[in-house]
C-alpha cells in the first residue's frame, strides 16, 4: 500500500501521532483529524483508500455509537469506503455489529502494530478491488434491494401499500411516504425506484433533517473550488448524482423555512446551481420524500410551506406502525429469525407459542427497527432452538396515573429515561423533531438514546 492515503479519525491527538507515524511508514499519505464533524467534507474533497475510524469520542465514551452513527455518514458520502474501526472498548458483539453496519475491519486498542498494518493494508486491497470490479459493498441491485424489502414490508397490512407502489412506480409522479420511525419508508421509496423505469439509473437517498444550514447547499446542489473553506475542487451534489435516476429525501419535514425555499425553486426550475457558481445544470429526477412529522399540522402552523407540500405529494403514502399490524408480527418476526439463524450459524428454528403472545401485547414503539434488532439479539444470544419470552428483552412502559407510581420509583435512571422517550414518542407520533424539542435534546443525543434503547 506505498502508494495508499489514508485517513485517521480519533478525538485522542496521541493515538493520531502514534497511528500516523505507524502507518505513514507503509502508506503514500496519512491525514489526521479530531473532529468527525469535518468528516463531511474530508470525503468530499479527497479519495481515501482506507479510513480509520475511532468507536467512541468524547460525547459517548465507551458504547461505540458515534463510531456506528461516522461509519453509517461515511458510507452514504462514499458507499465504495473501507473503514477500519477501533476502540478500547470493543467486544465481540460490537465486532459483529461493526462488520454487519459496513465496517471493512475492525482493531482493537492498544493495538499490536503488525497486525494494525495488515488491518489496514487489507483494507486497501478491498478498496482496490472494488474500484476495479465497479461493485460497492452496499450496492442499490435490484436483487439486494428487494431481498430487504421482501424482509421488512411482508404482512397483509402492507399488501394495499405494495399495490399502490406497483401502480406508481412506472410513472414519475413524485412520492411521499408518512409513518413513524422503524416502519421501512426508506425501504418502500427503493421499493418504488426498482420497479421503475428509472431503475438501471442512480437511487441517491439523503437525510436532508441532518444536514445544517451551512452544509444544505452544498450537499444537495453542489460547489465549486474556492466557493468556501475545505472547497478544493468542484463537487456535484446529490440531486447531480441522482440525475436520470431517483432522489430520496428523507426527514423532509424538519427543513427549515429558508431550507425549503431553495429546494422549492430547484424543482420548480428543475436545475441547480452550485455553491459559488452562476451556471445552472439542469437536472431529470424522480423525487421521493419522506417525513414523521405531520406535515398539515406543520403547514397551518406557518412550519411548513403549503406550495412545497403541494410540489412533493402527488402521491401520498402512509405506512401503518407495527402495533397496529398485529398479524404481521408472527411473519416478519420469522424473516427475521431465518435471515439471523444462517447469518450468525445459530440452531434457532421457531417461536414459542408465548413469545408471540407477548410480542402481539406489546406496542413496539421502534416499529419493524425495534422488531428486528429485537430478534436478532435473541437469535445469537437464545439458550435454546425454539425463541422464548425470556430471549426477548420487552421494554414496557407503566403509565403514571396519581404522581409517581410505585414502578417508577424503583426505576433506574435509565429505565426513566427509556419510558420517558417512549412516551414522548407516541405523544408525537415519532416526530424526532418534536421529542426532541420537549424532552431538551438535540436530534443527535435523540438519535444516539433511540440507539441505545432500542427505539
Amino acid at each position: 500500500m506505498q502508494d495508499a492515503k489514508l485517513l485517521i479519525v480519533d478525538d485522542d491527538p496521541d493515538v493520531l501521532l502514534a497511528a500516523r507515524l505507524l502507518l505513514k511508514r507503509h502508506a503514500g499519505s496519512v491525514d489526521i483529524e479530531k473532529n468527525p464533524e469535518k468528516l463531511p467534507f474530508l470525503l468530499n474533497n479527497n479519495r481515501y483508500d482506507a479510513i480509520v475510524l475511532d468507536m467512541n469520542f468524547e460525547r459517548d465514551v465507551s458504547s461505540g455509537r458515534e463510531g456506528f452513527a461516522w461509519l453509517e455518514r461515511i458510507l452514504d458520502i462514499d458507499p465504495q469506503a473501507r473503514v477500519v474501526l477501533f476502540t478500547a472498548y470493543g467486544d465481540v458483539e460490537m465486532a459483529v455489529r461493526a462488520m454487519k453496519a459496513g465496517a471493512a475491519d475492525f482493531v482493537l486498542k492498544p493495538w499490536q502494530n503488525d497486525k494494525f498494518v495488515e488491518t489496514v493494508r487489507g483494507a486497501v486491497v478491498g478498496r482496490t478491488r472494488l474500484d476495479e470490479t465497479g461493485t460497492t459493498k452496499r450496492g442499490n441491485s435490484s436483487q439486494s434491494a428487494n431481498h430487504s424489502i421482501t424482509l421488512s414490508l411482508i404482512g397483509s397490512a402492507m399488501r394495499p401499500i405494495l399495490d399502490t407502489v406497483a401502480r406508481v412506480a412506472p410513472t414519475d409522479a413524485n412520492v411521499l411516504i408518512l409513518g413513524e420511525n422503524g416502519t421501512g419508508k426508506d425501504l418502500v421509496a427503493r421499493a418504488i425506484h426498482e420497479q421503475s423505469n428509472r431503475r438501471d439509473k442512480p437511487f441517491v437517498s439523503v437525510d436532508v433533517g441532518a444536514l445544517t444550514e451551512s452544509l444544505f447547499e452544498s450537499e444537495l446542489f453542489g460547489h465549486v473550488k474556492g466557493a468556501f473553506t475545505d472547497a478544493r475542487d468542484d463537487r456535484a451534489g446529490r440531486f447531480e448524482e441522482a440525475n436520470g435516476g431517483t432522489i430520496f429525501l428523507d426527514e423532509i419535514g424538519n427543513l427549515t423555512l429558508a431550507q425549503q425555499a431553495r429546494l422549492l425553486t430547484v424543482l420548480q426550475q428543475r436545475q441547480v446551481t452550485r455553491v459559488g457558481s452562476n451556471k445552472a445544470r439542469t437536472i431529470d429526477v424522480r423525487l421521493i420524500c419522506a417525513t414523521n412529522a405531520d406535515l398539515a399540522e406543520r403547514v397551518a402552523t406557518l412550519r411548513f410551506r403549503q406550495d412545497l407540500l403541494y410540489r412533493i405529494n402527488t402521491i401520498e403514502l402512509a405506512l401503518p406502525p407495527l402495533r397496529q399490524r398485529p398479524d404481521d408480527l408472527k411473519p416478519l418476526a420469522e424473516h427475521f429469525l431465518k435471515k439471523y439463524a444462517k447469518q450468525y450459524n445459530r440452531p434457532v428454528t421457531g417461536l414459542s407459542p408465548a413469545l408471540l403472545t407477548e410480542m402481539k401485547q406489546y406496542n413496539w414503539p421502534g416499529n419493524v427497527r425495534e422488531l428486528q434488532h429485537a430478534v436478532e439479539r435473541a437469535v445469537i444470544l437464545a439458550a435454546g432452538t425454539v425463541l422464548e419470552p425470556g430471549d426477548f428483552v420487552f421494554r414496557k412502559t407503566d403509565s403514571p396515573t396519581n404522581g409517581t407510581s410505585p414502578v417508577q420509583q424503583t426505576m433506574q435512571l435509565e429505565d426513566m429515561e427509556r419510558v420517558a422517550i417512549q412516551q414522548a414518542m407516541q405523544k408525537h407520533k415519532g416526530s424526532i423533531t418534536d421529542v426532541a424539542r420537549e424532552l431538551g435534546l438535540s436530534r443527535q443525543a435523540l438519535y444516539r438514546r433511540l440507539e441505545k434503547y432500542g427505539l
